[in-house]
């Protein structure tokens, strides 16, 4: 059996490595010359089955009315690019009801589990060098009510093996130093230490290669220009290469997805939000032992192989790929807030600012396994939670093409499953 996955994200690329694992004849293809080129680049570099939230929480729509047009702000709508996505808009909106944004928590924090036992396992056979770390994560809180309710969330999240650690300012201090200027405005912390961090582009690039000695066929600078299909079912795709044959596809192309659907009428409801990092140089002792997400200034700050990782915003801005300075900037004015040596040593020359368009679902689960088109496959709109959900997500999918029993159940993430009333399988 031949399939080809395009996409070589660390999504399209992990889903490559899990079917050729399985023993098929796989081509991995991008549009780019390089694996890793979109939305993994330069993520925040976080894996974690602690927050699992989806973006649309209940409330989501007066932030985004209460943000519109701020350019200081954690999440931005930007107004010309509201008539590209009312429809996915609605759908967005429609599932930040509480019960479903409660409800598809828990999809995405069972399978953030599943991928992280996925990936430990895949780690352990390969040695991968991606600067993986099971360092655990800090969450910092300003903000009591914020506590309280971050503290409920993980609680309910514990049912799937989400284990949390309650820490006060001292103990916050005690454990990262670097946070001891502001720990006397914290009001506390949730540590989380089962969670990892990783370096998604470098982990993408060396799978792709570990891949391609396996037999994985790598096309680079390959553009997608239309679907082949027999009888009603995909058999192949039209390229800038001519065209080529297979037994399925596997649609993992992040936010260029739902327009390579639309001619076979499929309408995806999966829609670009940019996001912004900064990497930069900083001395070992000035630079954080954890991996840090402060909830008061809406930032992360990640250690990845002796660089410090910031990272930050939501900018609905359409398929804009452009870097907005400003917003780079407010990354790195928010993150002064939680590391205020941070001006005094760190050299602007070294920092590497990055702008990336993440695939998001209306529902804020990823969408996966098969479509309408027999012979279609679908493994995408993951948007924040790509690099932790990458290799449960292609396991879900390797089962489907193999028609194999899977880890979890597929309903909750198929591109018409999420039933009004389902419940997150024990």
């Amino acid at each position: 059996m031949h399939v080809i996955v395009i996409g070589a994200g660390v999504t399209g690329t992990t889903t490559a490595w899990f079917l050729r694992a399985a023993g098929l004849s796989v081509t991995l293809l991008d549009a780019a010359d390089l694996p890793a080129r979109g939305a993994s680049a330069a993520n925040g570099g976080m894996l974690h089955a602690s927050h699992a939230e989806p973006w649309n929480a209940p409330g989501v729509g007066w932030d985004l009315l209460r943000y519109l047009g701020r350019v200081d702000s954690p999440l931005l709508l930007r107004p010309r690019a509201l008539p590209g996505i009312i429809p996915w808009g609605m759908e967005f909106l429609w599932n930040s009801r509480r019960e479903r944004f409660e409800r598809n928590t828990l999809f995405n924090a069972r399978l953030a589990e599943y991928s992280l036992r996925e990936l430990r396992a895949l780690q352990q056979e390969l040695q991968l060098d991606f600067d993986f770390a099971e360092s655990g994560i800090l969450k910092i809180f300003q903000d009591p009510q914020s506590l309280k309710k971050n503290w409920a969330a993980s609680q309910a999240m514990a049912e799937v093996g989400v284990r949390f650690e309650v820490w006060d300012g001292a103990r916050v201090a005690a454990e990262e130093p670097a946070l001891e200027p502001i720990a006397h405005r914290l009001c506390g912390a949730l540590f989380f230490p089962d969670d990892a961090i990783g370096n998604a582009a470098r982990f993408t690039r060396e799978l792709a290669a570990t891949a391609e000695r396996a037999g994985v066929r790598w096309l680079p600078n390959t553009l997608v220009t239309g679907w082949r299909r027999f009888q009603g079912q995909i058999n192949g795709i039209e390229t800038s290469r001519g065209p080529m044959a297979a037994d399925a596809v596997v649609l993992a192309s992040g936010f260029a997805a739902p327009g390579l659907l639309r001619s076979l009428g499929i309408r995806l409801p999966v829609a670009p939000v940019k996001g912004y990092s900064l990497t930069l140089d900083l001395e070992d002792a000035w630079r954080p032992r954890l991996p840090i997400i402060d909830d008061a200034n809406k930032v992360v700050l990640t250690p990845l192989g002796g660089r410090l990782r910031l990272a930050g915003t939501a900018e609905f801005t359409g398929a804009d790929l452009r870097m907005n300075a400003s917003r780079a900037e407010n990354v790195l004015a928010q993150c002064r807030h939680t590391l205020p040596r941070l001006p005094e040593h760190v050299d602007p020359a070294t920092m590497e600012p990055w702008a990336g368009l993440r695939p998001m679902s209306a529902r804020g689960t990823p969408i996966l396994g098969p479509t309408p088109v027999p012979g279609l496959y679908l493994n995408t709109g993951a948007g924040h939670l790509g690099w932790t959900f990458a290799c449960g997500s292609a396991g879900l999918v390797r089962d489907s093409i193999l028609g194999r029993e899977p880890a979890l159940p597929l309903e909750p993430f198929l591109l018409h499953g999420n039933p009004v009333g389902g419940q997150p399988a024990g």
